[in-house]
């Protein structure tokens, strides 16, 4: 094992280790309360897959909890709950990770449990797993997106502003087609490629004693072989804007007229994609940003409009805009309104006093998932993975506080113009326009 890196000097204090086998580790102890997280982060998600075979990264995340060599069925579940703790596991555009929050005296058993699917999945891999959660995956992607209104926006908005064949063209959900054709054989090359050790950080946070907390990593983890057949992902590169809007309605059974956008941004970890941030947030987060008091208190045209940024390291992030119509408004008079807030922003900036608020806002944000073991070793991980250093995470909130006004409206000037981004328009059917008629 290598020595452990130093503490980093103020904020949250970070130790490392690496494993032989390539496991990566960073502790952070904090005595303030006796509970502990475990945080484990596999450098694998729906960038990886390739077309066809969509939607394995997102189902992996549901085999892990189908037992391993020592851990039948729910077990894994059961086990953690039983000793007082909370687990879960997510899987995104660029990774999948694990986490359990446990009472301090149970965090061997934690560790113990992540090694022991890490290492030895396979052995419980059977066709019945592989059929079960085949179909509890079918059936996420029915009640969260084939089922529900403005379901698919996401999948449709994504595949709109990343071209076809590019690797964050799809979506961590997958088709039902690439689900169906999954073979077992298909999920174990996919596990063995990519979870190893030496693909992974694992981060414990909280009341622990670093020295015995890295003696059971090296005890449960040490013995787990490392696998080099994983590919680099496919480039993600693309012009910084998409060069003329792209389109699409779509006639559904909605509750009313909707309009979604999604504008190229810049790389998350950038200085530019903080300004975005902080642009996005005086636009349209919360009922004080400039589009929710034009749209939905000055004209009354919409029931809501949001503005947010989904951060991406490995290809231009999308600032999401989403605004649901009110009553018979026109879309094509929501979107003048837009562009009219978008062009007096790219023109001004913002105020002293939105830049505060909206530096404000994203501080208590950042302060709120940093006041919990769970959220800090999520970020630890986050940091290790998509940027090489877990410290990274101590100057995350200085960087967003230098951001100028300048910066602001430069980033919007440049990004948020009508040449780029996609832009879906919901219509009601006519059944659904009836059924309100009928309810009103």
């Amino acid at each position: 094992m290598a020595n452990p890196a130093p503490a980093s000097s103020g904020g949250i204090a970070i130790t490392e280790h690496r494993l032989a086998n390539g496991l990566r580790v960073v502790l952070s102890e904090d005595h303030l309360t006796p509970v502990a997280a475990v945080c484990l982060w596999y450098d694998v998600g729906s960038r990886h897959e390739v077309a066809g075979r969509t939607g394995l990264a997102h189902l992996f995340e549901h085999l892990m909890f189908q037992g391993s060599a020592n851990v039948s069925g729910n077990g894994h579940f059961e086990l953690v709950q039983g000793a007082g703790g909370s687990l879960n596991g997510t899987t995104s555009f660029e990774r999948t990770n694990y986490f359990e929050t446990m009472p301090t005296h149970q965090l061997e058993l934690a560790l113990w449990l992540e090694a022991d699917r890490m290492g030895s999945l396979l052995t419980a891999l059977d066709d019945a797993s592989m059929e079960n959660q085949r179909d509890v995956v079918k059936n996420e992607r029915r009640q969260r997106y084939d089922n529900v209104p403005y379901g698919t926006a996401f999948e449709k908005l994504t595949a709109l502003s990343y071209p076809d064949g590019h690797p964050y063209h799809h979506t961590p959900i997958g088709s039902m087609a690439d689900l169906d054709a999954a073979t077992l054989e298909d999920a174990r090359a996919f596990f063995r490629t990519y979870y190893a050790p030496n693909n992974a950080v694992l981060s414990v946070v909280g009341d622990i004693d670093p020295e015995q907390t890295i003696a059971w990593v090296e005890k449960y983890f040490g013995s787990i072989p490392g696998h080099d057949g994983k590919q680099p992902p496919r480039d993600g590169t693309l012009p910084e804007v998409i060069g003329a809007e792209v389109r699409e309605q779509i006639e559904e059974d909605v509750p009313s007229r909707a309009l979604m956008s999604a504008y190229r941004l810049p790389h998350d970890g950038t200085r530019e994609a903080d300004a975005a941030d902080l642009a996005l947030t005086v636009l349209g987060s919360g009922e004080s940003s400039r589009l929710y008091n034009r749209l939905v208190r000055r004209d009354r045209s919409a029931i809501s409009a949001g503005f947010g940024l989904l951060r991406l390291s490995g290809a231009p992030s999308l600032g999401w805009l989403d605004v649901k119509a009110a009553g018979d408004a026109a879309i094509a008079d929501i979107e003048r309104a837009i562009d009219e807030e978008l062009a007096r922003f790219a023109a001004d900036g913002p105020t002293t006093e939105e830049l505060e608020r909206a530096q404000a806002q994203i501080e208590r944000e950042w302060l709120d998932r940093l006041t919990t073991v769970a959220g800090r070793a999520d970020e630890l991980c986050r940091y290790a993975v998509l940027f090489g250093d877990p410290k990274l995470v101590n100057g995350a909130l200085a960087r967003v506080l230098e951001v100028t006004a300048e910066e602001v409206r430069a980033v919007a000037a440049a990004r948020l113009r009508p040449d780029n981004r996609a832009v879906l328009v919901y219509e009601p059917t006519a059944a659904s326009t009836d059924d309100e008629e009928e309810a009103a």
